[in-house]
Formats: structure tokens, sequence, C-alpha cells
């Protein structure tokens, strides 16, 4: 892997899915070895997204307690995208260039801010390009 890289929420998602074991250890390892090698970008709403679903989505959902030790361990070496008016004024631009669905606009909106190469992510299609950032889906 060269180059930086955005992690969508459900990368992070799959890490607590119990139910799907193959596809929680392919996640582990990409958080895992982008966090290692400092080449790993995450944005405000993917922390946001992932804690939303963290603690009710699960029938064992992450305890509350759990949240502060996972935001400074997992989330703090890789976020580095925050809201402003330009990646708004950008993810409208994306909308609008790629008929994307809002939030999947934000999303790539910020990987392109912070010059990510890949977009991992199993939310949009394998391959697609948007400007210079490529859709990798890791679970295929």
């Amino acid at each position: 892997m060269s180059g930086r890289s955005f992690l969508d929420t459900n990368i992070f998602v799959y890490t607590l899915d119990r139910t799907n074991p193959e596809k929680a250890g392919i996640a582990l390892d990409l958080i895992k070895t982008h966090v290692a090698q400092r080449s790993g970008v995450v944005s405000f709403q993917v922390v946001q997204e992932f804690f939303n679903v963290a603690y009710k989505r699960f029938p064992s959902a992450m305890p509350m307690e759990n949240g502060a030790e996972y935001l400074a361990t997992v989330f703090r070496p890789l976020l580095s995208v925050h809201s402003s008016l330009a990646l708004y004024s950008e993810a409208l631009s994306v909308c609008r260039r790629y008929r994307l669905a809002w939030y999947d606009s934000v999303i790539v909106a910020a990987a392109m801010e912070s010059g990510c190469v890949t977009l991992f992510t199993e939310d949009m299609q394998h391959g697609a390009k948007f400007g210079s950032v490529q859709i990798e889906n890791p679970f295929r």
C-alpha cells in the first residue's frame, strides 16, 4: 500500500461484528496497518457514525466506558479531517458531479481533502474513481 488511505465507517464497525469473523479480521488488520504506518485517515463523520452504531447496533454493544479508550487509541492517530465550509462545498460538488448520496459525497470529499489515493469502503463500487481517489472494497 502506498500513499494515504481513507477508512470508511464500515471498516471500524466490522471489528465489533461477532457474526462475521472473516470481515472482522480483515478490518482489524487494515486498521492496525494504517495506524502503525501513519498512513490512514478518518474524518469527524466516521467517528460520529461509528459510535452511533457501536453503542446500539449489536446485541453486545460497546460499553460506554470503552469509548474514550477507542477514541484515544484508534481514532486519535487517524482523525485529520474536520467539518468546514470548504469540505461541505467540495462535497456538494462531488454530489453533483458523481451523483453520489450526500453522506458518501462528504466521505469522498474528506478523502480528497486529505490527499488520500485510496478509500476503503464496501459502500461504493469497487474500482470506481473520484478525482484522484480510488475505491477499494477490502472484503470482496
